[in-house]
């Protein structure tokens, strides 16, 4: 049986390292990070994931700005909020919440955010400074905190073989960068592979972000593999009620792999925590001031 990785513990020793490195800052630099958060709309699931992410930004030390606009609001007043945060010098990370109303160009937002405050890492430069190695780019924050994972579970990465199953601006594409930054060699897949099974099986690392539910089924990974499950998918349940499910079968792949996330409680809980290690990163670039340890 696989070893279940615990991604809700992992995030919450993060983000108390990182509430204690803010307080370094407080104490010896003088300022406070601050995220600002844009939603949108009435979107429910959006409404908790914005809650959840004002709630451990305070709970780290940081500064949370809220910004709610209604769902008929216009682009160019979307676009006029961003240029404001963007000058605002106490804020040092931006997040648009998506998805956004039908009449607003997410492209167009998330580009029109200053790339040092894409703590969500979609900005076309923070993207093409992952792609090209920098180091110094906002990385998106699902894929790292699924490296993160792998590396508490692993430790070096380097040689072993990883296959991304998903090509996302989002979460495959980035993933793949980070485990090439890595010394991984790195296949990247999706639902019009050929032969997907087969490759699947040669991998020691198995990255399913292809938004399917139990689509990587236990015959698809090789014994001993490493699974990192993305996947959040939604399932409609006879009462009504809707049970959240990974895009790997865990009832198979626990009985072949050697490691798993599961689906909650995985990779999930790491996404508020990077955000939160990207706006502390942010602001002290920013700055020029050296992350504490």
């Amino acid at each position: 049986m696989a070893e279940i990785i615990d991604g809700k513990a992992f995030a919450a020793q993060l983000r108390a390292h990182i509430g204690r490195r803010v307080a370094r800052l407080v104490a010896e630099e003088g300022f406070t990070p601050g995220l600002a958060v844009v939603l949108v709309g009435d979107d429910p699931a959006s409404q908790v994931y914005v809650r959840n992410k004002a709630a451990q930004t305070l709970e780290a030390g940081m500064i949370s700005f809220e910004h709610r606009l209604p769902a008929h609001t216009a682009q160019p007043e979307l676009l006029a909020l961003v240029r404001r945060l963007n000058d605002d010098p106490a804020v040092d990370g931006i997040l648009v919440q998506l998805p956004l109303p039908a009449q607003i160009d997410a492209d167009v937002i998330l580009n029109a955010i200053d790339p040092a405050k894409d703590v969500d890492g979609f900005h076309p430069l923070n993207a093409g400074l992952l792609a090209t190695g920098n180091g110094f780019g906002l990385v998106p924050c699902t894929p790292l905190g699924a490296l993160m994972l792998l590396r508490d579970r692993l430790g070096d990465l380097r040689g072993l073989n990883a296959v991304v199953v998903g090509r996302s601006n989002i979460v495959g594409k980035p993933m793949a960068q980070l485990l090439l930054r890595e010394d991984c060699t790195v296949t990247v897949a999706h639902s019009r592979t050929r032969a997907l099974p087969e490759l699947c099986r040669s991998a020691d690392i198995l990255v399913a972000a292809v938004g399917r539910p139990g689509m990587i089924r236990g015959d698809w990974i090789k014994p001993g593999a490493t699974v990192i499950d993305v996947g959040i998918n939604r399932i409609g349940l006879p009462d009504g009620r809707a049970r959240l499910t990974g895009d790997v079968d865990f009832a198979e792949a626990v009985t072949v792999a050697a490691h798993i996330t599961p689906v909650p409680g995985g990779v999930g809980p790491m996404t508020i925590a990077c955000l939160l290690h990207n706006t502390l990163t942010a602001a002290c670039r920013r700055r020029g001031v050296e992350l504490p340890d």
